[in-house]
């Protein structure tokens, strides 16, 4: 359609009709308006029965924080006053292209010259049972909120399903009008889209200490209803929650039904060009309801720009719509939260973060190529619109990098070009350690005494040896008080380049703060990186697992993808799998399952590991999980070669066939295998038993040996057979079998305690010391047994111990062990691998 600005004298004006008298047509009438007042004879239809309000803002009426009126953006004097037709509560049901009109609901035709489509979007419903009992409503009009203030006045319980932007706000709303609210949300972290996990956990434990409950990963199986009124949902687990009213707030889809019906070209949504025209000339489109250049925008945002672009076009401005830079903000009292852009990193991409948990501060700044690409702000949002100005100019930060995550205070002033600076500007009596009270004045005082590193810092005043929040401006002050002899090296190793902890306190502080989650951790701890790395995020697993049995769930993302797929990945791509044999020992039955998966599924190489097992080597990926059904059809569980964890137990033939075998080295090796397998471990674990001190079953180079004797057991730990040899450490001489098992228990738990995380036994003892290991293992009173017990392998433990506990709860037929740590069967994570 060719469009020209203005008139000429004694010209009728042409007929616009709007579909939509939500913020999206009325905005772009507006903007034509503000262009050119006389070029339109408007007509507007709104499906509602009433003028246009502010939808973003029904938040605020639900918390009783606005009334309606408040929210009002043009009232029944704005359409009169500019001469606009307002046909309202007549929802229009068809466009006739081919002789330029619509019809209304009521069947009134209105003829235009333009048509503007802004049908805005449809709330998406999930097709499960009982979504349309009555008490299940929407949230997307004022009739959405009447519905929920009705049922907020009766008390009782209310299920918002989606834990999205919406979702919260309308869980917040009913919160506060005295409902039991209950968000269910099937991903798992809250506000996917606009939160990385670190904002997200964070808004999360906020949420449910307001006093809602909160439950992530959680799919919505069905809603339940008595009469036709909903009474509750079930999940897919089985769950049921109490709902005298259920919110649906799982997304929204453009609403393209009257488009698609009158034959305009729709995917997602309305098709348009940067001019907001659709496949018709006669026939543009703005807001929700369109797609532009492959997007769908539900903020409102890009529906301002949208309507920039639309009124420029009619008027004859040669501009265009390019699409949007998008940023969300959450509408809930009490938290601050701001994200904008893309913040799902990557490669080529750079994240600044900084974590104040004292304040409950989060902030992370993604960039790539020296330009800022994504931002989210939890606690502390006063810089948001400073950030998303730069994400939206696209301009260099490099200037600006070292003060960025400070806000625009400091990076625009230039006070952290020299990032010690802020530092040293600090008065004497000014706190830099609030956990321990620690002032800048007695900081430098103890560097100045000797305190010559940040561990040194920390054992002599504390500061920043507790929380950490305060490791960066402690280093600073070291770097001022010892110009260039700082080295900047720290005693203790740390876990990994994203935090400034070494193992030993990560693990300390997990249990003193009591931590249970890893984005917990991370923001407690001040990590430096959004979601860790590949390094970080296992050994928090596992710490995680030790520190908390029975309560923290194992996180199969922070699994390598061995131990996820119980197989090993080889260099042409395909896997080999190690089914279990206990203790080297196989049968008929395992044998000809072996030999049928071989044969199967095309394996072309079946070979003996050095630990007597049988690996299955050019298993396809997609194979994996069919190859272990067959196998555990054979009662075959997986050997482990692939985890941090046990792996064999090798043995020879012992007493029962060799003429030198003392002791049944044969049936304790498979007793010990079948006690310790599938527990998790700091790194690979390794136990062999030799009948006799011929050693014929290495056990001298293990992490546990067995040496039997005629006297009884010696044993042997802290072996390593692989690149850098190790030879065993005695440990002791048990008199029994049972002892021996015992101390097997014992010391493996010991090691799982206590060893760092991917630190084989061998490393761990030479940092602890063989001494060490005895006087906690022989000196104290009863610590054998305490220890083994936590491992799972007696009965005679303290009710109060969380990893008895464990055992106890978990305990399986052929073996004894903590359940922190899954049988090697095939699960559906691996599946999904």
């Amino acid at each position: 359609m060719n469009f020209e600005k203005g008139k000429l004298p004694g010209q009728a004006r042409e007929r616009l009709v709007v579909i939509g008298n939500g913020m999206a047509g009325c905005r772009a009438v507006e903007e034509i308006l503000a262009r050119d007042p006389d070029r339109f004879d408007v007509t507007i239809f709104g499906a509602e029965p009433r003028v246009n309000y502010n939808r973003i803002m029904l938040s605020p009426v639900l918390a009783g924080e606005k009334s309606f009126d408040e929210i009002v953006i043009n009232t029944a004097e704005w359409y009169t006053e500019n001469a606009i037709t307002l046909i309202s509560g007549d929802r229009v049901d068809h466009i006739d292209r081919e002789h330029k009109c619509v019809v209304a609901a009521s069947g009134r035709v209105e003829p235009y010259d333009t048509l503007l489509i802004a049908t805005g979007s449809d709330p998406f419903i999930i097709p499960i049972p009982g979504h349309d009992l009555d008490g299940v409503v929407t949230f997307r009009d004022l009739d959405d909120v009447d519905k929920m203030l009705a049922a907020a006045e009766k008390g009782g319980d209310a299920v918002v399903i989606g834990g999205g932007l919406l979702g919260l706000e309308a869980a917040h709303g009913l919160a506060l009008r005295g409902m039991k609210v209950t968000v269910v949300h099937l991903m798992p972290t809250l506000m996917e889209r606009q939160l990385d996990e670190a904002a997200g956990y964070l808004l999360k434990t906020e949420l449910e200490r307001r006093g809602q409950t909160i439950l992530t990963g959680a799919n919505t199986k069905a809603i339940h209803g008595v009469d036709g009124q909903v009474v509750g949902i079930e999940l897919e687990d089985g769950t049921r929650v109490k709902a005298d009213i259920v919110v649906m707030a799982a997304g929204i889809r453009p609403s393209t039904g009257l488009a698609r019906a009158a034959g305009l070209e729709c995917e997602r949504g309305v098709m348009v060009d940067d001019h907001m025209v659709t496949s018709d000339p006669n026939v543009l489109a703005v807001g929700e309801c369109v797609q532009h250049r492959g997007l769908c925008y539900g903020l409102v945002a890009p529906l301002w720009e949208m309507c920039r672009a639309l009124a420029d076009h009619v008027t004859g401005a040669p501009t265009g719509y390019l699409g949007s830079v998008t940023s969300t903000k959450l509408k809930v009292s009490g938290i601050d939260l701001f994200s904008a852009g893309d913040f799902s990193g990557g490669e080529g991409c750079e994240d600044i973060v900084m974590r104040d948990a004292a304040r409950g501060v989060y902030k992370r700044v993604v960039l790539k190529e020296d330009k800022l690409i994504g931002a989210v702000l939890y606690g502390d949002t006063a810089d948001g619109n400073w950030y998303f100005d730069l994400l939206k100019k696209g301009e260099s930060v490099s200037d600006i990098r070292e003060g960025l995550i400070f806000g625009q205070a400091f990076a625009s002033g230039g006070v952290l070009a020299d990032p010690n600076a802020a530092v040293a500007a600090l008065s004497d009596e000014a706190e830099i350690c609030g956990c321990n009270g620690v002032s800048k004045g007695t900081v430098v005082k103890t560097i100045l005494d000797g305190a010559c590193s940040l561990d040194a810092v920390r054992s002599t005043c504390k500061a920043s040896g507790s929380c950490g929040s305060c490791t960066g401006i402690v280093e600073s002050l070291l770097a001022l008080t010892m110009g260039e002899d700082y080295g900047g090296a720290r005693e203790v190793k740390t876990l990994c380049k994203c935090t400034s902890f070494g193992h030993d306190d990560v693990r300390r502080l997990i249990l003193e703060k009591e931590l249970k989650a890893i984005p917990q951790v991370m923001q407690e701890l001040h990590w430096s990186t959004p979601d860790g790395c590949a390094s970080c995020r296992p050994a928090l697993n596992y710490y995680l697992l030790c520190a908390w049995p029975g309560e923290y769930v194992d996180d199969q993302k922070s699994r390598f993808v061995n131990e996820r797929m119980h197989a090993n990945i080889q260099k042409d791509g395909t896997y080999s799998v190690v089914p279990r044999m206990w203790g080297g020992l196989t049968s008929p039955r395992e044998l000809r399952a072996i030999a049928d998966v071989v044969e199967k599924y095309e394996a072309p190489m079946v070979k003996v590991t050095g630990g007597q097992r049988l690996d299955i080597f050019g298993i396809k990926k997609e194979d994996l999980p069919a190859v272990w059904a067959d196998l555990n059809a054979a009662g075959m569980v997986s050997g482990h070669a692939y985890g941090k964890s046990l792996r064999t137990v090798k043995t020879c033939v012992g007493s029962e066939w060799c003429r030198f075998g003392t002791q049944d080295s044969t049936g304790l090796g498979v007793k010990l295998e079948q006690m310790t397998w599938g527990s998790w471990m700091p790194h690979k674990f390794k136990i062999a038993v030799s009948g006799c001190p011929r050693n014929c079953a290495e056990a001298t180079i293990k992490d546990f040996g067995v040496v039997c004797v005629d006297s009884g057991y010696e044993l042997h730990v802290g072996g390593n057979g692989g690149i850098k040899v190790r030879a065993t450490d005695f440990l002791c001489k048990v008199g029994t079998e049972e002892e021996a098992m015992e101390m097997c228990a014992a010391f493996t738990q010991l090691y799982r305690e206590e060893a760092h995380y991917l630190e084989r036994t061998a490393p761990w003892i030479e940092r602890v010391g063989l001494e060490y290991i005895k006087e906690k293992l022989l000196t104290a009173p009863d610590a054998v047994r305490q220890y083994a017990a936590r491992f799972g392998y007696s009965q005679q433990f303290s009710q109060d111990d969380p990893w008895a506990k464990r055992a106890q709860g978990d305990r399986r037929d052929l073996h004894a062990h903590i359940a922190t740590v899954r049988p090697m069967v095939v699960t559906p994570q691996m599946e999904n691998a």
